[in-house]
Parts: structure tokens; C-alpha cells; sequence
């Protein structure tokens, strides 16, 4: 099975709706998404649980549809919102905390893996969501803990990322100049446009997100009058959009996701996406995409080691220090930007001599010059001294520097003195 003594990794797209789960034999294997039926195409899962009337048992996706459309049960949808809410949800006079519903659902999701392995054969899991903030950081944390799987590597990141992560592994031509996402959500479209900076080295790719109103009613209309009226309707407001978003760029692909998008009412609108560009239709990229980004992670490829991504929640600046080494003055590199900024963090131990602070390089590389940032470090003991530094993020903006007297051997024992500095970034 690859890397991880045979264990699989995981991309799990999980969204208010539904939920699509990815998985790939190795870092380097090829990416598949598991069906609702074996050997099909249905990966989406609804996210949603239902509880048996007086029972307690619980059905997850399809079949909590199912039980609660026959009447058997009480259906709780919205899981992933009514996480990030944080009230309780009462079920029968009975309350239960979102987070651990959430925590049971993808849990009970995780047994479709049973298609290709075990749940005990996860060697790694990414979940990928449309937006990532501090909430929705904190409740995936709390998800992944719950499920209590036999790995220590899940982690997560946005749908910008997971479509960034899919591109890396699409020939370079798809992507070269740009590539669009167009995603259909309820009642608006959502564009997402990758850009490439290729006077950077590595190549910076951006992506810009837009949001259009789009109201796709189904089924259409019966009567054949309206539903023609209806479908023009349609075609005429997706080419609307086209027409807005690509102007005068050049596109190497689009990709359309969602089961909003559909051919019978696609006419002018697709004829006029398809023109000198490659058009992809499909459902599962994003979970896809979040597989891509765990291989990635693991052992990036060329392509991987050649680009950076660097979206609203990642770390947008290089962080080092100056320091001697065998009596010349070199740059030691301590954090890098296009990390996630709440993953950023690193530890390092160092000697001042003759001094009563260090100074720390930040280089953004969007917008602005680098700079030079004194940490003093008032009252310190002696002249000479072993610090132990720590460098983090507690917000996308700025970089937090924990430095901690060490003593210096049998001259000087550690005094336990802390300093803690707080650098903006730009």
C-alpha cells in the first residue's frame, strides 16, 4: 500500500450539505474517491445524522435521509454550522453538544472505507472545508481528536487551497497564465481565480475569490414554454458571469463544480467557456484537491517545490535570523512563508554574547521590503548567555517570539527570565 507501513491517506471534504471522501494508496499514488455504491460515481454523502425515534440509534448520510423522510426518525442537518454556533441541540428533550455530532458523523462516514481497507489503516487525513478561521480551526481540532484514529497526521485547509493543491498535479499548460474555479452554492456562484507569478522564484500562485448571485430553481419548469424561458434564463446569466470574470485574461482552464452545473441548459455559456480554453466538469476536486495536499505535505513534488501558495491563511513572510557561524556572519532561515500561519512555528537555542537582545529578519514577499526587528531582552543577567527562542503565530498578522534564559553552564545558572515580543509582519 505505499508509505506508512501500507496505510492510506485521506481528503475529506466536509461541508454543510455534503461530504466527499478521497483517498490515495501512497504519497505518490493516484488519487480516488470512494461511491455511496461500489464501483459508482455518487460520492456525495449527505452530512447529516438521524436519531431513531426513541432509540438510541443513529443512521448518518443517505440512509438518516431515509429514516427521517419514512418518519422513523428526527434528522439534524447543518452539522458543520451548528458546530461553529456552539449551542446545544435538543433531540427528543435530550441535549447534545454540535461538536460531538459532528465528531459522530464523519466518524460513521469513515466507514464507507471500508470499500478499499480498514479505518485502522489511515496513515494520514486532511480535511478541507471552504473557509478556515480560529472557530472553525478549534472545532476541527475537537473533530479530529474525537475520532481517536490510530494517526497523529490530520490536518487542514481551505478550498482554496485543496483547488491550488489539485492544479499542482494537472499538466502545466492547464494553469500556466490562469486557471478559474466556478462552484455552484445554493443560490450564488463562486469563482475562484489562479494566478501565477512567474517573475518569482519559487513561482507565487494567488488565488481571488467572487461571488455571484445565481439562482438555479429545480426541477425546471414541466411546461415546455416556461422551462425554454427558464433554461435561457439560466444560460444567459452563467455567460453573464463568464463574460464579467474573464474580460480580457488569458484562461488555460475552467473548472465547473457542482451538480448545478448542467449541459441541457449550458449552450452559450459553455460554448463561450470552451472557446481556446480546456472546460472540466465534475463534483469531488476539492476532496481531491485535500488528498493532493497531504501527499504534498509529506513529499512534495517538483511542481510542489517550485510554487507557493499564498492565501488568506497563509504565513506571507520569511522569517530568519543573521547569526555566526564558525566566525562568519550567515542568514539561518527559521520560518517560511506559504505555511499554513496557525501550523508556523518553530524552536531554536542560540548564544548572545556582549549584547542585550537579538534582532530577527522578516521579508514579506507580497507588497512591501524587508525589515529588521530588535528583540530586547531588558535585565538580562550576564553578559553572556543561552537562550531558547520560540517563534509562533497567534494571528495572520504578526509573529510572536518567546525567548527564555538558559544560564550559561557552570559560570551562570538559568535565571527562568521569559521575554515575549509581538512583531507585525507588514
Amino acid at each position: 500500500m505505499g508509505l506508512f507501513g501500507g496505510k492510506m491517506l485521506l481528503g475529506y471534504d466536509l461541508g454543510n450539505e455534503f461530504c466527499q471522501i478521497s483517498y490515495a494508496p501512497s504519497v505518490i499514488g493516484e488519487v480516488e474517491t470512494l461511491s455511496q455504491v461500489a464501483g459508482g460515481q455518487n460520492y456525495h454523502i449527505p452530512t447529516a445524522l438521524c436519531k431513531r425515534i426513541g432509540s438510541g440509534q443513529w443512521f448518518y448520510g443517505r440512509e438518516a435521509v431515509r429514516c427521517a423522510g419514512e418518519g422513523q426518525g428526527i434528522l439534524i442537518q447543518n452539522l458543520l454550522g451548528q458546530a461553529l454556533d456552539g449551542e446545544m441541540v435538543v433531540i427528543e428533550g435530550e441535549s447534545y453538544d454540535p461538536v460531538a455530532l459532528l465528531t459522530l458523523f464523519v466518524k460513521r462516514s469513515l466507514a464507507l472505507l471500508g470499500q478499499v481497507a480498514s479505518s485502522d489503516k489511515i496513515g494520514g487525513m486532511l480535511i478541507t472545508v471552504e473557509y478556515l478561521d480560529g472557530r472553525t480551526l478549534e472545532v476541527l481540532n475537537q473533530v479530529a481528536a474525537g475520532l481517536r484514529l490510530k494517526t497523529e497526521k490530520i490536518t487542514f485547509q481551505s478550498h482554496m487551497e485543496s483547488y491550488y493543491s489539485f492544479m499542482l498535479r494537472q499538466p502545466w499548460a492547464l494553469w500556466n497564465n490562469r486557471s478559474m474555479l466556478f462552484a455552484y452554492r445554493d443560490s450564488h456562484i463562486l469563482v475562484y481565480e489562479l494566478e501565477c507569478n512567474l517573475r518569482t522564484t519559487p513561482v507565487v500562485v494567488y488565488i481571488q475569490e467572487r461571488e455571484f448571485p445565481f439562482f438555479l430553481w429545480e426541477p425546471l419548469p414541466e411546461e415546455e414554454g416556461v422551462r425554454n424561458a427558464r433554461i435561457q434564463e439560466l444560460d444567459r446569466g452563467l455567460l453573464k458571469v463568464a463574460q464579467e470574470v474573464f474580460g480580457e485574461k488569458q484562461v488555460d482552464s475552467v473548472y465547473l463544480i457542482g451538480d448545478g452545473f448542467d449541459q441541457m441548459w449550458m449552450k452559450d455559456s459553455l460554448r463561450f467557456l470552451c472557446r481556446g480554453r480546456k472546460v472540466f466538469q465534475g463534483s469531488n476536486l476539492f476532496s481531491k484537491g485535500a488528498c493532493i495536499g497531504l501527499q504534498e505535505r509529506i513529499v512534495p513534488s517538483e511542481a510542489g517545490k517550485g510554487h507557493v501558495f499564498l492565501g488568506n491563511d497563509k504565513l506571507k513572510a520569511n522569517v530568519g535570523m543573521k547569526i555566526l557561524r564558525q566566525g562568519e556572519e550567515s542568514y539561518y532561515a527559521i520560518l517560511d512563508a506559504g505555511v499554513n500561519w496557525y501550523e508556523a512555528q518553530a524552536e531554536m537555542e542560540f548564544y548572545i554574547q556582549d549584547g542585550d537582545g537579538f534582532q530577527v529578519t522578516v521579508t514579506p514577499l507580497i507588497g512591501r521590503s524587508g525589515k529588521q526587528a530588535q528583540i530586547l531582552l531588558e535585565d538580562m543577567p550576564g553578559p553572556i548567555a543561552r537562550i531558547h527562542a520560540r517563534f509562533y503565530l497567534e494571528e495572520e498578522t504578526a509573529l510572536t517570539v518567546e525567548a527564555r534564559d538558559l544560564g550559561f553552564g557552570e559560570f551562570r545558572p538559568a535565571s527562568g527570565h521569559v521575554w515575549k515580543e509581538k512583531i507585525p509582519l507588514f
